[in-house]
């Protein structure tokens, strides 16, 4: 199908952009550091989250496709996944164990001739002249499984957006491209929340105005729009639409943008005093984090997960800058109060607290 004329997506004076991006994402990640440590387990339905144990409270980090064979996702109760499939191999979250072998992998990559921008453990966006993006690709895949033993999938696109969608279309372990010229028969009639930006409550919002496909969101109007999302997120939406965006790679080391502590309760908890006692501890340890990034915090926010499983957030902008565990406990404490099914002795399953970071120097 045709989609609506393409908007500019270049600005003049700008600097050039590289001729192409690539959205280097690997499969199955965590549950591959896994198999890769534990190659018995190779063909089977490993479950990588908390503490390993499905009799505890905890959610999925990562199923392996096996395990998606069954309905298993990222997020579902780990007590789900084992119902679903009994026979699953349950393992705890070993972080040291991801950041290093994320770390082989990004350096894989930096021996090619591209700019690496590192967005995660187990994703990177690599900036490229090259006349020849699906022979580039290739060699990515085969560069990262010589050094790593790990799959990956590449998508390919002419801004960031395009690519980091491509890979959808690539994975596992597959390479896509996605340009101006077939973006629009490729995703026009697909929904919203495809596109990367937009998640399934916007998605619903959007389909409240009528706006169901990416080719409907594309040919809405700007001015409603942004009566409803405000005068930048509405606009930028509709930008997404159309696949626009920037091209641009950048080698600067990967810098996270906050910091956050969770615990999953056991047993459900009701005592506003035994929740204050744990957003105090779970907020020592965020100050330490953030002490440790060497970037003050902005902004607190924290999650809760109510009985049986609906979550919300609320946040808390700092009056300013701080490394302070007392500063960013007492933004908590004004985030939690603003939970109104708290007030109501609703039953908590789940509490988090996250600093947001103060941007690079």
């Amino acid at each position: 199908m045709s989609g609506p004329a393409q908007p500019d997506e270049g600005a003049e004076g700008a600097e050039p952009a590289p001729a192409w991006v690539l959205h280097v994402d690997l499969d199955q990640f965590l549950a591959a550091v896994e198999v890769g440590r534990r190659p018995e387990l190779r063909g089977k339905p490993v479950v990588v989250g908390g503490e390993g144990d499905p009799t505890q409270r905890a959610v999925v980090a990562t199923a392996s496709y096996e395990a998606r064979a069954y309905g298993i996702r990222s997020g579902m109760p780990l007590r789900t996944a084992a119902r679903l499939c009994p026979d699953a191999v349950f393992l705890p979250s070993d972080k040291p164990a991801y950041e290093e072998v994320s770390e082989q992998v990004m350096e894989a990559l930096r021996t090619l001739p591209v700019v690496v921008e590192v967005l995660g453990w187990d994703e990177a966006f690599v900036g490229t002249d090259t006349t020849r993006p699906e022979e580039l690709a290739r060699r990515i895949k085969q560069t990262v499984l010589e050094r790593t033993g790990l799959t990956c999938a590449v998508g390919i696109g002419d801004t960031r957006l395009r690519a980091k969608v491509a890979t959808g279309f690539a994975k596992p372990g597959g390479v896509h491209r996605l340009t101006r010229h077939n973006w629009f028969p490729t995703m026009g009639e697909r929904p919203t929340d495809a596109l990367w930006g937009i998640g399934a409550k916007t998605a619903k919002k959007l389909a409240d105005m009528g706006i169901a496909t990416v080719a409907e969101l594309a040919r809405a109007e700007p001015e409603a729009l942004a009566d409803r999302f405000g005068p930048t997120l509405g606009p930028w939406y509709r930008m997404l639409a159309f696949g626009a965006g920037d091209a641009r790679v950048t080698a600067d080391p990967y810098q996270p943008k906050s910091r956050s502590r969770e615990v999953t309760f056991q047993h459900d908890v009701g005592d506003r005093a035994e929740l204050d006692d744990q957003l105090a501890e779970l907020s020592r340890r965020v100050a330490d984090d953030v002490v440790g990034e060497g970037r003050p915090a902005v902004r607190v926010g924290v999650k809760v997960r109510f009985v049986p499983f609906f979550t919300q957030t609320r946040s808390v902008a700092l009056d300013a800058p701080t490394t302070e565990a007392a500063d960013i406990e007492r933004a908590a404490r004004i985030a939690l109060d603003r939970f109104e099914d708290l007030a109501r002795s609703r039953p908590v399953r789940l509490l988090g607290v996250r600093a947001e970071l103060a941007p690079p120097p």
